[in-house]
């Protein structure tokens, strides 16, 4: 079917194709266009199933009213509420939101960026993966608005907000070695992310503050795009060659729900054999016996923060953020496994 043109809903309300657009961009009153025209226009739009075309009025307005949303995984828990959450900012801003997922590929998301940029979204916000430092870099050198949430690269002078990621294991490892452990494991994903590297940095500062050896052995590096099997098979062994472990603490909540079922398959309780505490909540550490201790993470600080950073660039300002670097805390929550 033809699509229908501006020039078609003129013929059919019988005006000309200007008085049609004046009205369609609100500016009806101003070109003093009469109440009983616009409404016939308006009638005729909505009888019709007439739609702009988008790029052509992103380039006459110079706005898409459109933010490109890129995170790691779209279905991962923090992701998904992270999403959710700029989502209803945005729409309070006036702003609609495409989402789009990495899968912690620097190629894809490259790839993101470009597909988002053709699209001419308004600004970007963006959890970056590892080799994503080039196109990020041409979104700043262009002065495209651009937030990273999640993580960032130090060498790139481009806003970003996430939790304080060193703070937040401080606290769970602070509590662990109150409770008199000093053989506590660390099971973190081989990537370059510095939010991971902030956590593995905090575990390690924290047993070092207190006098507590790092045994190289108590720390587990699962490869990041390892069939899940095969790193469940890894962390059943690593935790059967390390008896004498007495917690673990995990540092994303995937490999703690995967740490759960190494553990259930192992026949060991927590927090009786094994106490444990995850970075990251999850639906399923409330519900799971007997409550697991989690790091949770300010979801909607970050949200918040990210937008209205955004928004700043885009010269809108609902909040001013005077920091172009913001770092929130995380919440330590203790349940039964700790």
């Amino acid at each position: 079917m033809k699509r229908l043109t501006l020039k078609d809903v003129a013929k059919m309300a019988g005006v000309a194709p200007s008085t049609v657009s004046f009205v369609l961009n609100g500016k009806g009153k101003q070109m003093r266009i009469r109440d009983e025209v616009a409404a016939k226009i308006m009638q005729v739009v909505e009888k019709s199933g007439y739609e702009p075309h988008r790029v052509a009025v992103n380039l006459r307005t110079g706005q898409s009213k459109t933010l490109g949303l890129i995170v790691e995984s779209i279905s991962g828990s923090f992701f998904a509420s992270l999403a959710k959450t700029i989502e209803t900012e945005a729409e309070q801003m006036g702003y609609n939101v495409v989402y789009c997922s990495t899968e912690n590929n620097a190629q894809k998301g490259g790839d993101l960026i470009r597909m988002l940029g053709r699209q001419m979204v308004d600004g970007y916000l963006i959890t970056p993966a590892p080799g994503m430092e080039k196109e990020i870099q041409q979104l700043v050198q262009h002065h495209k608005p651009v937030v990273l949430m999640d993580s960032y690269f130090p060498a790139i002078k481009a806003p970003y907000v996430l939790i304080d990621n060193f703070g937040g294991v401080k606290q769970g490892m602070e509590h662990l070695i109150s409770k008199g452990f000093t053989k506590i494991a660390f099971v973190t994903v081989e990537v370059k992310l510095i939010q991971l590297q902030e956590r593995l940095r905090g575990y390690m500062t924290t047993m070092k503050d207190h006098g507590i050896p790092v045994r190289k052995k108590h720390i587990l590096h699962l490869k990041y795009h390892k069939q899940r099997e095969d790193s469940l098979l890894e962390m059943q062994q690593f935790i059967q060659d390390n008896p004498e472990i007495e917690a673990i603490f995990f540092a994303t909540n995937y490999l703690g729900i995967l740490g759960l079922e190494a553990i259930a398959q192992l026949g060991l309780r927590m927090p009786d054999d094994l106490s444990v505490i995850c970075f990251d909540d999850h639906d399923i550490f409330r519900l799971y016996p007997p409550g697991i201790s989690v790091i949770e993470q300010p979801i909607e600080g970050i949200a918040k923060t990210a937008i209205a950073m955004l928004m700043q660039q885009l010269g809108k300002k609902p909040v001013p953020v005077k920091k172009q670097a913001v770092e929130l805390p995380g919440k330590f929550i203790l349940r039964g496994s700790a």
